[in-house]
């Protein structure tokens, strides 16, 4: 049995205009439109977040679709990421080479097995410090930090609870602002 090439970059960057894909080990992985709830909770958070970023001057707050190249067979485009100053090396004019602080996936029927599992493994092999799984349909967020190259599960966060970022210098927010 001949094994399949893996897709690299160059590949990446020359997938049909209009469609959105990444790049997990090799394989172009075609990313499906967001519903209405997770567009709500995408922009509920980033005008929450940017203000408070950029009033401090943190760093930078990035929206879908951005581009975090880790390597030529691993490219994702996550729903949000911030990336602090003094990890300002990692930003270009056309993506992002290497770990932002925090990365922010919301979840889709679609994405769902990918973000808990195979993207949770790559931003942790990557040193991504803090990793964001909203569940838009449960209103639940789950906040993971890395500790000893593994994203452990920190806490759970329903309505009515405030979580806070150590990576956003302290940002909080409620869950009601997000859902």
């Amino acid at each position: 049995m001949v094994a399949k090439a893996k897709y690299t970059y160059e590949d990446y960057l020359n997938t049909p205009e209009g469609e959105r894909y990444e790049l997990l080990d090799g394989e172009l992985v075609l990313v499906a439109s967001p519903n209405e709830e997770h567009q709500l909770a995408s922009v509920k958070l980033v005008s929450l977040m940017y203000p408070y970023v950029a009033s401090r001057d943190l760093g930078w707050v990035f929206h879908a679709p951005s581009d975090i190249v880790f390597s030529d067979t691993e490219v994702v485009q996550p729903d949000l990421m911030f990336i602090s100053k003094e990890r300002e090396h990692i930003r270009t004019a056309a993506n992002v080479r290497g770990a932002p602080d925090l990365v922010v996936e919301i979840l889709s029927p679609a994405t769902s097995k990918w973000d808990w599992k195979y993207k949770r493994e790559l931003y942790a092999k990557y040193e991504v410090k803090e990793y964001w799984i909203i569940d838009p349909v449960n209103r639940i967020v789950t906040v993971m930090l890395l500790r000893d190259g593994v994203l452990e599960i920190a806490g759970a966060y329903v309505e009515g609870d405030t979580l806070s970022s150590a990576a956003l210098g302290g940002f909080r927010v409620g869950l009601e602002e997000i859902f």
